[in-house]
């Protein structure tokens, strides 16, 4: 007899449709699993024989072929296990259901029968849904993630006994949803930090606007401090942005029970000594990697100068296009990857330059040091800020500093300016603005530019480097509350690209 069962893989953040075919007939006794198979699925042959087994349930040995097609697409994982047990069932007209076709099933088994959690519910879920299936079977622990997803019934099961018994319908399915205990995450407060007034204003225009920035100076003065609150005060994810990032943390296996959708955009800082593969995202079996886990949040590069070159150079076309693009022999993959890339650098080795007293390094190992930092992507950082070294007075006291709420509100005014601004246009911050509009809405009064100008001219700009002022005085205009963009916005624009020329 010949048996259907339909289910999904995952290829990067999206799930693809696969049917598990069974055909059970004269032959050698054995499972043949075949259709461009990863190690890991051609396993499932022992571990769904011995699940079904222990789950009360025997046959004579026969031979057993089972198909995952379509073929030409490889299958990774552990998911498919359940398909494969219930295509098997239903073969050996154990299991007689009409809500067979109608349904798609996932999970992995145990040797016992218990159904065990896979990676990646949520996109296979949202998938069922948009290909019509009414119902999903999954392991129960995956429930409380794959119930975000609404216009489906999302069956959870235990184990194949169980399921085998709700299919058959010797047992009713009790809905038991499991119980939520949600912590919300919260960013430390911007009222914590005292001084550095130059440094907080930065951070805001490139919040409001979008813009990637990077802090430099000697170590001690808040860089991480600072980076860390960043996350607090950006606007609110949409339910739009919180479900295609609570994909890619799916696939990561980074959702639980507990926190089954990322409410608070998400805050991503790895170690200086990260693998460009791990950065990027790929692999031997490709996942996303800490570019795509900071999409719609913060990615903080700490001690950026200490990271590797080949390292961090992958940043450049995740910065221009928002998408990591991971080329295989079998497949090309692409995840999301629009973060707000903040860094922050030591100006030197030891650390203090350019405080003599407690810096020995000289004007060639600091230009040496800095230069693991390549001139085309800090092309693509927007705002660079210096930070120094904060006053004792500064640290004592109650100074009433702004907090992360206050600065919220005011970020989240001057979002909305440019939501109305480019409603008509596809894209929705300053720093998106392409080249094509650049004249259009970042106007100059005529002196301001022919400033501009000469400034291009004198100091040899490359044209990203001119349209990245353009956008930062957009954003600071808008912060000023100025309809135009007035002298003063353009002259803030600039100095936030003039550390080039005293580090660089």
């Amino acid at each position: 007899m010949l048996s259907k069962i339909h289910t999904a893989g995952l290829l990067g953040i999206n799930a693809f449709h696969v049917c598990c075919e069974t055909d059970i007939g004269d032959g050698l006794p054995g499972i043949i699993l075949i259709g461009s198979l990863s190690g890991e699925v051609k396993e499932a042959a022992d571990r769904v024989r011995t699940a079904i087994k222990n789950s009360n349930f025997s046959f004579y040995p026969r031979k057993i072929v089972i198909n995952l097609s379509p073929a030409e697409i490889k299958k990774e994982g552990c998911a498919y296990d359940l398909p494969i047990a219930i295509s098997i069932l239903e073969a050996l007209g154990i299991i007689k259901s009409d809500i067979l076709r109608k349904s798609m099933f996932v999970g992995e088994l145990s040797l016992s029968g218990e159904l065990l959690p896979i990676k990646g519910i949520l996109p296979i879920v949202i998938f069922a849904k948009d290909m019509g299936f009414k119902n999903i079977f999954l392991p129960y622990d995956n429930l409380a993630e794959a119930n975000i997803v609404k216009d489906i019934k999302n069956i959870g099961i235990k184990n194949l006994k169980d399921l085998i018994e709700i299919l058959n319908g010797e047992k009713t399915y009790t809905e038991n949803i499991p119980k939520q205990n949600p912590t919300i995450k919260e960013y430390s407060d911007f009222s914590d930090v005292n001084g550095q007034i130059l440094l907080k204003r930065a951070v805001q225009i490139a919040v409001a606007g979008r813009h990637n920035i990077l802090f430099i100076g000697p170590a001690g003065t808040g860089k991480s401090m600072i980076a860390q609150r960043i996350p607090g005060i950006m606007p609110n994810m949409t339910d739009e942005e919180s479900l295609e990032v609570s994909k890619i943390y799916s696939v990561c296996g980074l959702l639980n029970s507990k926190e089954p959708v990322l409410k608070i955009r998400p805050y991503r800082a790895p170690h200086h000594t990260v693998s460009p593969q791990a950065l990027s995202g790929g692999g031997r079996v490709p996942k996303p990697g800490e570019i795509s886990l900071a999409h719609k949040g913060v990615l903080f590069l700490d001690e950026l100068a200490e990271f590797k070159t080949n390292t961090i150079e992958v940043l450049r076309q995740p910065m221009e296009n928002k998408t990591v693009s991971i080329s295989r022999v079998n497949a090309s993959i692409d995840y999301p990857a629009d973060f707000m890339l903040v860094a922050a650098t030591n100006p030197c080795k030891c650390g203090y330059y350019p405080d003599r007293t407690k810096c020995n390094c000289n004007e060639a190992q600091v230009r040496k040091y800095l230069s693991r930092i390549s001139k085309p992507l800090l092309d693509r950082i927007d705002i660079t800020v210096e930070t120094s070294m904060i006053r004792y007075d500064e640290l004592k006291g109650d100074f009433n500093n702004i907090s992360s709420e206050e600065i919220k509100e005011y970020i989240e005014k001057v979002r909305q300016i440019q939501l109305e601004r480019y409603k008509e246009y596809g894209f929705f911050y300053n720093s998106e603005i392409p080249p094509a509009f650049i004249n259009e809405f970042c106007r100059l009064k005529r002196e301001d530019d022919v400033f501009l100008s000469n400034l291009y001219e004198m100091k040899k700009m490359s044209v990203r480097g001119l349209h990245k002022i353009l956008k930062v005085a957009r954003t600071v205009a808008d912060f000023n509350e100025h309809i135009n963009i007035e002298h003063d916005d353009i002259c803030e624009a600039i100095s936030y690209r003039s550390l080039e020329d005293k580090y660089w």
